[in-house]
């Protein structure tokens, strides 16, 4: 008995001996308010602005996290990711440490996932080496070149009159249903074979449009190197507002790798709307058309992050296509002046031109590139300079002539050059063409091969000539080699162009 004693007295000293006493500091707070996907932080004093916070339930089951969004003398204004109908007032908040972040990676490519990185697919959880924050500061001047590789969008009305180039900024502008989202997907399905990856991001959209999209790109085997971010229409205001950060930090991780990404935001209106409901619950005060003061700041650092690194830097690119919807064409309004501000040109659509059937509506006119020719290949500025002049000339006098019956020989022949110009611009839907196709076809244009068949023959013309130039696939690759009109290549487009039977011009009684 006495020796069991002495064991456990001597148990008790060691166990005293070796007693650490490590005494932890720990910032929390308490939800004092919570709904409409805004929790209100008592305490939390040390949190920083866009740092992530863990809120951890009352039955102790599951966290859900939030972002720091606002810092006010007494409380702290969280935007929940996730549903707010599990937190109840006294719920106790911890700091992580971290700002939002979200997974990248090559295993990204192919997969539907929401702006958090969760998969949204059935092809089962996805794990990668590397997480980047969400916000992220755009680079300098000093690692920035001025662009001039083309991204060839296989639509031939932007390839030839408005060009957008790699690390470019080109807002796709619009009333809805006009075909805005049209243009951004042909341009990924164009891409294939280009060594681009793709991010679509749909920002509070319908899921059963973007089911479309993704099967649409699954079609054109296009998801072999596309991503889809989805907040749709029935998400959390909160996810909305930043899926565009999080297709963006998707797309600076192939930046970093030297590179080039494609990312397309659809669209930014309803971002910024997400943004102002945001706000308008944080309290803050608002401004014009009810959005907060910041919210140009919204955009611009977004759309800063898009560019064309120098190769000491590593060389890659981000190339924006975000979108924005208009009212009734009304392009001065709060949100459309602010981006087309930021961008470096924008692809108008014209609702007069879609109602008339001239799609892709762009509007040859309010559209424009910053970069310019620049970010175009020689041949095409050589065979397509003049058609951007024509299609204005041609809107102007159609509008001017439209009542009139009397008309000069000099505006008819203009009104008929016009014609043909638009109509050579119609293209099918999610029908990009190659680019050395489109050249052949506009040196047919501007050389006069066109002038004697009728405007309705022109379309079956067009198919028969690309016929021809398949057939004859080893033109195509000199063009896109070349990149020039040499002597040699336009001898080839010319026997191209002539052995392609055509139906000739009816005579007019």
């Amino acid at each position: 008995m006495a020796e069991s004693k002495n064991l456990i007295v001597e148990q008790i000293k060691k166990q005293i001996e070796g007693f650490k006493s490590d005494i932890s500091e720990e910032n929390v707070g308490y939800v004092n308010q919570v709904g409409d996907g805004i929790a209100r932080i008592a305490g939390l004093s040390e949190v920083m602005f866009s740092e992530m916070v863990k809120i951890e339930t009352a039955d102790g089951e599951s966290e859900v996290f939030g972002v720091a969004l606002n810092l006010e003398e007494y409380s702290v204004g969280v935007v929940v990711l996730g549903d707010d109908s599990k937190i109840k007032e006294g719920d106790r908040v911890t700091k992580t440490n971290r700002i939002l972040e979200v997974p990248v990676g090559e295993e990204l490519i192919g997969r539907v996932v929401d702006p958090l990185g969760n998969p949204l697919d059935d092809k089962g959880e996805i794990s990668t080496k590397k997480r980047y924050p969400m916000e992220k500061s755009a680079p300098g001047v000093i690692e920035r070149q001025s662009v001039n590789v083309p991204l060839q969008t296989g639509i031939k009305a932007i390839d030839s009159m408005i060009p957008v180039g790699r690390g470019q900024r080109e807002l796709i502008i619009g009333d809805r249903q006009l075909g805005k989202s049209a243009i951004a997907i042909d341009t990924i399905i164009n891409q294939k074979g280009q060594n681009i990856k793709c991010i679509y991001v749909a920002i509070g959209q319908k899921e059963s449009k973007i089911a479309g999209v993704v099967a649409k790109l699954k079609e054109e085997g296009a998801m072999e190197y596309t991503t889809v971010v989805v907040a749709g229409a029935g998400d959390p205001t909160s996810l909305i507002y930043i899926s565009p950060y999080s297709g963006c930090a998707m797309a600076e991780y192939f930046l970093d790798q030297g590179e080039d990404a494609l990312v397309v935001y659809d669209d930014l209106t309803k971002h910024a709307v997400a943004y102002r409901e945001i706000s308008l619950l944080l309290r803050r005060p608002p401004g014009r058309e009810a959005y907060p003061g910041d919210v140009f700041y919204l955009h611009s650092r977004l759309l800063e992050r898009s560019c064309n690194l120098s190769k000491e830097y590593g060389g890659g690119s981000i190339t924006a296509l975000p979108i924005i919807e208009t009212q009734a064409g009304d392009v001065s309004a709060y949100i459309p002046t602010n981006v087309i501000s930021i961008t470096d040109g924008q692809i108008y659509l014209d609702s007069q031109a879609f109602y008339k059937g001239n799609r892709p509506a762009i509007d040859a006119g309010n559209s424009v590139s910053r970069v310019g020719s620049a970010a175009q290949m020689k041949i095409m500025k050589k065979v397509a300079g003049k058609m951007r002049l024509e299609a204005a000339q041609y809107r102007e006098l159609a509008a001017f002539t439209q009542f009139g019956s009397d008309i000069d020989e000099e505006t008819r022949k203009k009104l008929d050059r016009g014609e043909r110009v638009m109509e050579v611009l119609k293209q099918e839907q999610y029908a990009p063409l190659d680019v050395a196709k489109q050249v052949i076809i506009f040196y047919a244009l501007t050389n006069g091969y066109l002038d004697d068949l009728e405007i309705q023959d022109m379309k079956e013309f067009e198919k028969e000539l690309c016929e021809n130039i398949e057939n004859n696939s080893e033109i195509m690759e000199e063009i896109r080699k070349e990149g020039d009109l040499t002597e040699e290549i336009e001898k080839k487009i010319k026997k191209i162009i002539e052995e392609c039977p055509k139906p000739k011009k009816h005579n007019k009684e």
